[in-house]
């Protein structure tokens, strides 16, 4: 079976109700992105970042996966599918997707501010006390602004193996997640989802843009790709 690789964005969970990162004005549900998702902010405020991300918590444990989720697992039928999302929900789990890397962390997992690795399951509110097994302070299992994405070097291999890339829902404008697309191999296929699409297929030569929103877009992806296969 050949490859396929699905770089996945705030879009593709929009239609089930989880918020895009930031708003126009850019603010985060109300704050400046740096007093919730930065280390700076964690330190001068952590109950505040806290509060913050147990509402986003809670918000995630009542949504639910969306058509364009549970299509990416049906082209597991015919593809050896790979996600690399820079979403920190888990409904690519919930639909049912095998192989899943987070790029910039999981909300649903908690970290040791002494040791980034030892992550723990985490489905409740996350406060002040709460302390690691080592009675340091747990934190948000989430890749900061000012922090370095520990998986990129993995993400970047799974891209390189690619023969077909599928991207949905992410501007591709945010780095260093926006440059593992120069990594894909020359003449791969790249399908683009999102009802404003920001890359260019002046830059790669198989670029296919489909305008669209993830849900249907993906039924059109599902019906180009089946063929492709």
């Amino acid at each position: 079976m050949k490859n396929l690789v699905v770089l996945t964005g705030a879009g593709i969970s929009a239609e089930s109700g989880i918020k895009t990162f930031r708003d126009a004005d850019g603010l985060w549900e109300g704050h400046n992105i740096m007093e919730v998702a930065s280390p700076k902010g964690f330190n001068e405020n952590p109950e505040l970042v806290l509060e913050f991300y147990n509402k986003r918590r809670k918000q995630l444990l009542e949504v639910l996966p969306n058509k364009a989720h549970f299509n990416l697992v049906e082209l597991e039928q015919y593809f050896n599918v790979n996600i690399v999302t820079q979403n920190v929900d888990d409904l690519h789990e919930r639909a049912g997707s095998s192989d899943v890397l987070h790029l910039h962390g999981e909300l649903l997992k908690v970290r040791s501010t002494l040791n980034e690795n030892d992550v723990i399951e985490w489905k409740k509110d996350l406060n002040l006390g709460d302390l690691c097994p080592k009675k340091s302070q747990l934190r948000p299992h989430i890749v900061w602004f000012g922090e370095m994405v520990p998986l990129l070097e993995t993400a970047i291999k799974i891209v390189e193996k690619a023969d077909v890339l599928v991207i949905i829902g992410t501007s591709m404008q945010v780095y260093p997640a926006a440059s593992l697309i120069d990594f894909v191999k020359s003449n791969t296929p790249i399908y683009f989802i999102d009802p404003k699409p920001s890359v260019s297929n002046k830059k790669f030569k198989q670029l296919e843009i489909i305008e669209d929103v993830a849900s249907s877009g993906t039924d059109k992806l599902l019906e180009l790709l089946k063929e492709f296969s």
